[in-house]
């Protein structure tokens, strides 16, 4: 795999609480300059990151629900449809936890189809905050995501103390086949820990680490 290749599977992420409009910047410069899949931000600087990547070819995902995934559906609901209107061609969504911690699936696939409906045409990743869940959990979120009409299960947030691992990623492939994709995301620093998700069934890799990662990974292949 060469680095164009590997850089349209990333997505160039800045979700910090103090992120800032100088590293937003920079963030969509190099976005543009090698080709990723997206850049990730939180909704409020989703105007700005269009704007930045208007005529890149790279589009906006944001996230909601983030980090928690604990706000009231129809909350989330209307920040998925307010991202959409301000220029965002994705979604990544937090699963509710606690309700998948319950065993109340109905109500965790009816947050994740609520946010699908509110963003029609627009692939919807769910983060299943993997590092919080047992394996038996991590499998049934993914059916009860694909079920509701996701187009990525995700891995983490990175907001919650663990990030993505290979053998997550092998559970959710196998879990979701080929209904939806799988995105690893949270801990990869270097080429090859990006390279091992890919190889254990990612799609997608989701990294604030997209310089050095791709920078790792020769030009030519």
């Amino acid at each position: 795999m060469n680095r164009a290749e590997l850089a349209r599977t990333i997505d160039h992420t800045l979700l910090k609480p103090d992120a800032t409009r100088a590293q937003l910047e920079r963030l969509c410069d190099e976005a543009r300059r090698y080709g990723v899949a997206s850049v990730c931000v939180n909704g409020a600087r989703v105007v700005d990151a269009a704007a930045l990547l208007q005529g890149s070819g790279v589009p906006v995902a944001a996230v909601v629900g983030f980090p928690l995934g604990a706000a009231a559906t129809e909350i989330k609901a209307a920040e998925a449809a307010q991202v959409v209107e301000d220029g965002a061609a994705e979604i990544d969504m937090v699963l509710n936890v606690g309700w998948a911690k319950d065993g109340d699936w109905e109500r965790v696939r009816a947050d994740v189809a609520a946010v699908v409906a509110a963003a029609p045409g627009v692939p919807v990743k769910v983060i299943l905050e993997t590092c919080l869940l047992t394996d038996d959990e991590k499998r049934r979120a993914c059916e009860e995501s694909v079920a509701a009409g996701a187009a990525f299960v995700k891995t983490s947030t990175g907001f919650a103390g663990g990030g993505a691992t290979v053998e997550d990623v092998r559970l959710m492939r196998a879990a979701v086949g080929d209904r939806a994709k799988v995105k690893a995301s949270g801990g990869m620093r270097d080429t090859a820990a990006a390279l091992a998700m890919l190889e254990a069934g990612a799609d997608r890799l989701g990294m604030s680490a997209t310089v050095a990662v791709l920078e790792g990974c020769p030009a030519d292949g």
